[in-house]
Formats: C-alpha cells, structure tokens, sequence
C-alpha cells in the first residue's frame, strides 16, 4: 500500500483594496520539491515533473488569518484552487510601508487525519497600492524579464529552459533588473510603485518563477499565471486571452491609477497591449516592447507601433533605450 504524501498549501501573491480583501492559493500534496542551488539537470526535469503533476486537495476545508485576530473559511474547488473575496475596512492599517498585507492559510484543524506539512501554518502577503504611488507595471514574463523562447520553432526552446534548467541557471535578460527598480523607485524615488507580473505559463510553475524573482531581486510582485488545461479539460475555454483579462482586472480593480505595460515582439503583447491602450484612453502612461530579434514578427510589430497614437509605445533592443525613454517621459530619475 502507498504510503499517502503530506498535505500543504501553495499562496500566491495577490492584490486588494483598502476595502476588499482577496487572496488566491492551491491546496495540494506535498512533492517535497526544493529549487536549492546548483542542483542537476535531472533533478530539475524531477522537480519540473513534480509540480507538473502535483495532485490537488479537492473541496478541502481552508481557514484564512488575518494579523488583527480575524478569520475566514472556505473550501477549495475540484482542482484544490481556494479564493477569498472579502469585504472589509481598513486594511491599510495592516499593511507594512511598502503595502504588503501579511495572512495566513491553514487547513481547518481537526477535519483532515492525513499529515501536513509546515506545522499548517502556510504564510501568503496581498498587495494594496499605496495611495501615492505614481504609476503601476504589468510586465509579461516570458522573453521579457528571463529568456525563454516562446518565438522559436515548435517551441523547442521552451521546454529546454524550463525542464533543463534549474532557476539559478536561468539569467534575466541584460537590464531589466536595473530598469525595472527605477521603476519601482519612479521620479519621487520612492519604492512604492506596484508590480504585477503576467505570463502564460500555468500556476504548476509558480514556486519556479517565485525562486527566480527572489534569486534576482526583481520588485515584489504579485505573478499572475493561467490554469494549466488539459486535452480532457471540459470547462469553457475563456473568452479573451489570458493577459489581457488580467491586465483589464488591474484596470478595474484600481481605476484611479495609471500603468506601464512592458512585454516583447514575440507573441501578442503589441496587439493586446494597444487594444487596452485604445479601450481606456489616458490609462496607459507607455508601453515597452523588447525585440526578440525576429524579423518577420519585427515587420508585423512595427506595423503596428506606426499605426498607433493612443500613447507612447517603443521597441527596444536593450533596457538602456527604455531607460533613457522613461526619463525622458518623466518616469524615472
């Protein structure tokens, strides 16, 4: 008989308000996955297996705790996916000064008999943007901040740096920290400017990404990733692309604040990102395309960048062009 893997429970980054609290995790076994450093190929390709195929905690009972004393309840889906949507008042008072809301997560005491893991006690942060911040980024991920190769045939070079390399082996693309810190700082040097980082990669891939953005110092961020669909998947396919509806969350979800969108010229980021751009006139400050060196996606690009006027959009080859742009704009210092 098998023996049955310890329980834990995976919380994600999230974002709320001054009045709505929200937050979003997985309840799952425990592969005993650990992403140290320099570890093998094929310890990697194991850990990326592990997380590919992690099991979920159906309809498990989920109890929510807030600093202040307060607690919640709720039970996660049929993929073990749990979400809090709370109305409550004054969060900020619990909040530190950069804005990060502190909880925790647990597994109601007493319902499940089968071990868990970190004394069931799983800690989670929810973002609530300062009131003074000047501008929030959305920034895409993939061959955006690290190279993955969503451009390449097959998309062969996808599954090679994903599944063969661990996340210390993976580099940033030259530039973005730098970039995307003065950003985070803007022009009251200040580092209060809220991040949300997009990508179409599924939640199975969260702690990966999590250990790459810590290992590099990259501005703490909620990482907005997609539920990873199967040929057997029955439920709807969504209606809009994954980024996009993200991106109109954030609009929605702070419609006083204006963003900066960063992605690459090799998928759909230009036609995603000028579509919103055009929708919510006077809500995107710029946009940042870094080229992916493909000429005939270039064309396409550049085809779009000259038919649009709504705000700002550059195509850059190196971080330093968006830096120099950005302090031209009166981004950055």
């Amino acid at each position: 008989m098998f023996k049955k893997k310890a329980l834990r429970i995976n919380t994600y980054l999230g974002y709320g308000t001054n009045e709505l609290f929200r937050a979003t995790g997985r309840a799952l076994e425990d592969e005993n996955i650990n992403f140290y450093l320099n570890q093998s190929t094929f310890k990697t390709l194991k850990n990326i297996y592990r997380q590919l195929e992690s099991d979920e905690i159906r309809e498990a009972p989920i109890q929510l705790k807030l600093s202040n004393g307060e607690i919640f309840e709720t039970d996660s889906d049929k993929e073990g996916y749990y979400n809090f949507d709370i109305n409550l008042n004054k969060l900020e008072e619990l909040t530190d000064e950069e804005g990060w809301l502190p909880y925790a997560v647990s597994y109601k005491p007493d319902i499940l008999s089968r071990k868990i893991s970190n004394q069931n006690i799983f800690p989670g942060h929810m973002l609530i943007p300062a009131k003074n911040a000047e501008f929030g980024v959305i920034s895409d991920i993939d061959d955006t901040i690290l190279h993955t190769g969503v451009a390449s045939l097959f998309k062969w070079r996808v599954i090679a740096n994903t599944f063969f390399k661990n996340f210390d082996k993976r580099l940033p693309i030259e530039g973005t920290i730098h970039f995307y810190k003065k950003l985070h700082m803007g022009k009251n040097n200040n580092p209060i400017n809220p991040f949300f980082y997009v990508s179409n990669s599924p939640w199975n891939l969260y702690d990966y990404l999590s250990a790459f953005f810590k290992k590099h110092l990259f501005p703490k961020g909620p990482i907005l990733l997609r539920d990873l669909r199967t040929p057997f998947d029955k439920t709807p396919k969504p209606k809009i692309p994954h980024k996009q509806s993200e991106i109109l969350n954030l609009l929605k979800m702070y419609p006083k604040m204006r963003f900066i969108l960063i992605g690459d010229s090799g998928e759909k980021d230009a036609d995603i990102y000028t579509q919103i751009a055009k929708e919510y006139p006077g809500r995107i400050l710029a946009i940042y395309l870094r080229n992916v060196l493909h000429r005939r996606k270039e064309k396409r690009i550049q085809r779009i960048i000259d038919l649009f006027d709504a705000c700002p959009i550059l195509l850059v080859s190196t971080s330093d062009e968006a830096i120099q742009n950005a302090k031209e704009l009166g981004f950055i210092n």
